[in-house]
């Protein structure tokens, strides 16, 4: 007389879809609320805020500060690290510019 196997189960779990049991949850375990916090007390005082600027001027050197670090430390590349990082830094100046004049914050669109 032979013995029969038990057919094997798959025991890969990701194929398993209905095998994973969820305990059921408590009655008392309800979260509790964050308390609110008053704006007014997390801002400050809005009277102790600086006084608005209300003109921006452009800046004659955009690459001032950059150009005070040095140059990039990429051997063999300083030259053409430096030509693309002063685009990036003109084009960056040119786009605050273009964003203050929208705002109404450029000086020169207040002088016109």
């Amino acid at each position: 007389m032979s013995e029969r196997t038990p057919p094997r189960r798959n025991r890969n779990r990701s194929r398993n879809r209905g095998g994973a049991k969820t305990q059921p949850k408590q009655q008392g375990s309800q979260k509790k609320a964050a308390p609110k916090v008053d704006p007014k007390e997390f801002w400050g005082d809005p009277e102790l805020m600086p006084d608005r600027i209300d003109g921006i001027e452009h800046s004659p050197d955009v690459r001032a500060v950059i150009t005070s670090l040095g140059r990039p430390p990429l051997s063999g590349n300083e030259t053409a690290a430096e030509h693309w990082f002063s685009m990036v830094y003109e084009r960056a100046a040119f786009l605050a510019g273009a964003l203050a004049a929208a705002g109404g914050l450029d000086s020169t669109a207040e002088s016109e």
